[in-house]
């Protein structure tokens, strides 16, 4: 078999194939053994028809069109690989020449059209310039991780009084649309100002003390009713607030394993410090990313981005569903399309630069990405792996934990500074702990063995 690249543009190729009659025999031979189970012929039994009475009931013809039929994606596959290909987009493909069944000679050409990953010019990447936000723990970020800690051992108590922002409260809530009950429920407990129940709750029940109530109007977004307006009434049942523990040794010692608040303060800050490291370590990440994509050129194939913006509104010929609910629109779809781009730019160069680098993934590092992921959707780490291996997506996450590896490493060789013009040190952001002590480790010994050889 002979094939051969012709570059339509940095996107897109154009593959031309040729299999000589000799090479297509084993497909051939598979397809009478085919046809032979299909046909019955008197005197024979089925699958034992000979190939010279096939050629007479079905022709030769029909038969090298079913190896060819049968062979094609592999042989279409076999030459991706020769020319080394990644391919994009599903194949176009087009045959321009058959085999004579006649003269039983000749040979099978087609070509296909395919998107193809972009090939990229990496440059210098090391020692980018990159400017963070300086990061100085004030006392009010001490002072909001106290505050948290003394919530989570705080108690709520009743009070006779409106409700205010950040109080919690029992409710009762009744939704009607066009005058028909369409939902109800009692007894429901919600924190003032989170916001995570219906729009509009919440200046709703600011003002309403116990055994009072109120109506306002809210689209519903789950239910058959999704999207329509309902009226709401809500009744306030009971006003509760947290009352939290005096910050005392006591505190301390109940809380945590200090023995003083000094000592307990002292970790909190240090806590705050760590927050302000990683937000400047996400900040100059996200910086980095931006240059990345700034200083490399990435073509970009459309068809490929026009199907996963189609993918992303369920495109079926019909938005008229979408459209109802105001989610396809020319902005979204914009913003989509722009994301996607994003997206593809990002992952190409981020696998250039670990292709480069030759970076690796460990197979702890791909199960604690299975186990952060598995956190966000709620569920089991051992079910959630489980289901990737199902889904055969395992493979994606590898390169999703290569991708993250070699952001990683163009973010330690970049010049970080604070607006301040500060030097900021983002190791213990860049390197997991666990890293960073074997890594001490190993100096360690390296130590222990240089001291011992001078000694020696």
């Amino acid at each position: 078999m002979k094939s051969a690249v012709e570059t339509l543009n940095p996107t897109r190729v154009k593959l031309e194939v040729e299999v000589p009659l000799e090479e297509l025999k084993p497909e051939i031979d598979k397809a009478y053994k085919s046809i032979a189970t299909q046909i019955q012929v008197p005197g024979f039994r089925k699958g034992k028809v000979p190939s010279r009475l096939i050629d007479q009931r079905v022709g030769r013809g029909y038969v090298i069109e079913t190896a060819i039929n049968e062979g094609l994606n592999g042989y279409y596959q076999q030459a991706v690989l020769e020319n080394e290909l990644v391919p994009l987009s599903r194949p176009e493909v087009e045959i321009s020449e058959l085999p004579d069944p006649e003269k039983n000679e000749g040979q099978l050409k087609f070509h296909v059209e395919i998107d193809v990953r972009p090939t990229i010019e990496l440059p210098d990447y090391k020692g980018l310039d990159i400017e963070v936000d300086a990061a100085k723990t004030s006392d009010e970020d001490v002072q909001a991780q106290l505050d948290e800690l003394r919530g989570r051992f705080g108690t709520l108590k009743n009070v006779d009084r409106p409700t205010a922002d950040g109080d919690y409260i029992t409710i009762d809530l009744g939704a009607s649309v066009e005058d028909e009950e369409v939902d109800s429920a009692t007894g429901l407990s919600y924190l003032v100002g989170s916001g995570t129940m219906l729009d509009g709750l919440d200046e709703a029940v600011i003002g309403l003390s116990a055994d009072e109530d109120a109506t306002f109007t809210t689209a519903l977004v789950g239910g058959e009713h999704a999207g329509k307006d309902a009226t709401v009434k809500v009744k306030v049942t009971a006003v509760k607030e947290r009352e939290l523990p005096e910050a005392n040794d006591d505190f301390a010692q109940l809380a945590s394993e200090f023995d003083t608040m000094d000592e307990l303060m002292a970790d909190l800050k240090r806590v705050a410090d760590e927050s302000k490291v990683t937000e400047q370590g996400i900040q100059a990440r996200d910086k980095v990313m931006d240059r990345l994509v700034d200083i490399i050129e990435v073509p970009v194939p459309e068809s490929v981005i026009e199907e996963q913006v189609a993918s992303h509104f369920g495109d079926h010929g019909d938005h008229q569903h979408d459209q109802e609910n105001d989610h396809d629109t020319p902005e979204h779809r914009a913003e989509v399309r722009e994301n996607t781009e994003r997206a593809f730019r990002n992952e190409i160069i981020l696998d250039a630069i670990a292709e480069k680098e030759e970076i690796g993934v460990e197979q702890a590092e791909l199960i604690e990405y299975i186990v952060q992921a598995s956190q966000q959707y709620g569920i089991d780490p051992n079910q959630f792996a489980q289901m990737l291996d199902q889904q055969g997506q395992v493979s994606m996450m590898v390169g999703e934990v290569r991708r993250r590896k070699a952001l990683a490493h163009v973010l330690e060789l970049a010049a970080v500074k604070d607006t301040e013009g500060n030097e900021v040190d983002l190791t213990s952001f860049v390197r997991p702990a666990g890293e960073l002590a074997e890594e001490n480790d190993d100096a360690a010994e390296v130590s222990e063995e240089t001291e011992e050889d001078a000694k020696a």
